[in-house]
């Protein structure tokens, strides 16, 4: 085998390997989604509102899934922290912690830069979320709709930036 094929064949192996490592995790979402992302007022859209005052998500790569911390200023002044994960792309649920409108998550991957999430408190669904990492993977989109905490219904568009 000539050093052209050998090295070929490196690469295949390479591939089989981490695509067997982090099967639930789309190489675009793993590799772009893991970093601090801020709310971009300017562009988001909170129906009924009102929009909170900040918003900063982080994600982090744990295992084979993901961990999303939330922390801001909601619109009164009061800070705010919600926790979702450790969790996969699976289907199944996931718990949150620190968000009175929710409990439980779960995730699905729609394609490499879509998924969508379906938030639940006490098994039943509130909330259900697209989210969609741009091609050169600088903004997150989400738009929501369901119910908030006050059980009003919300029509949101949220733009988070690198």
């Amino acid at each position: 085998m000539n050093r052209r094929n050998a090295l070929g064949m490196g690469l295949v192996c390479l591939t089989a390997v981490l695509a067997t490592a982090f099967p639930e995790i789309g190489f675009a979402q793993s590799n772009l989604l893991a970093a601090t992302w801020k709310l971009d007022l300017t562009k988001s859209k909170f129906n009924p509102g009102p929009a909170p005052r900040s918003s900063t998500l982080t994600y982090e790569a744990v295992g084979q899934g993901f961990k999303a911390t939330n922390e801001g200023i909601d619109a009164q002044g009061n800070p705010t922290k919600g926790v979702f994960g450790p969790y996969s792309y699976d289907g199944k649920s996931y718990p949150v912690t620190g968000v009175a409108a929710y409990d439980a998550s779960s995730y699905k991957l729609i394609n490499d830069t879509t998924a969508e999430m379906t938030r639940t408190k006490d098994g039943k669904v509130i909330q259900t979320l697209i989210r969609v990492l741009s091609a050169d993977g600088k903004t997150l989109t989400f738009t929501t709709t369901g119910l908030n905490a006050n059980g009003q219904r919300i029509n949101d568009f949220a733009v988070y930036e690198k």
